[in-house]
């Protein structure tokens, strides 16, 4: 099973694990990817997502080649738009498979691709007041 998801809703890494429980599964990966209140040496004061409208087909096309290389049993790729709290999940990834080594290794790779050609772009803005845009997830 292969899920993904663009949404402006809290991610539950949890939830999404959940969803692929399976007692075929002999790993389960997990990555949340969590806003933090820094940048380098600077602190943040907000974070917002912006995306292009072809970004849900896009986290699928990427799942789906993924997923089509590894072993893997199942996937669960979710990714926020819009402002996002300090501390909340923005980016979430679950790979589970029989074995570890295609769980960590699907895993890897689809928060690369995502981090690499999903069309959004991270605006931050810092306690300081200066902002910047960065074009990644």
């Amino acid at each position: 099973m292969i899920t993904t998801q663009i949404t402006d809703s809290p991610i539950s890494a949890k939830e999404l694990s959940k969803a692929l429980k399976s007692d075929a599964a002999g790993a389960v990966v997990l990555f949340s990817g969590d806003v933090r209140d820094n940048d380098g040496d600077r602190a943040v004061k907000t974070l917002t997502y912006e995306i292009h409208p072809s970004a849900p087909q896009v986290i699928d096309e990427l799942a789906g080649r993924v997923a089509a290389k590894h072993e893997i049993l199942g996937m669960a790729v979710a990714h926020r738009f819009g402002e996002i709290a300090i501390g909340e999940s923005a980016f979430v990834a679950v790979v589970t498979a029989k074995h570890r080594a295609p769980a960590f290794a699907a895993c890897q790779e689809i928060v690369d691709l995502v981090k690499d050609e999903l069309p959004i772009w991270k605006h931050q803005v810092f306690v300081d007041g200066s902002s910047e845009w960065v074009n990644s997830a």
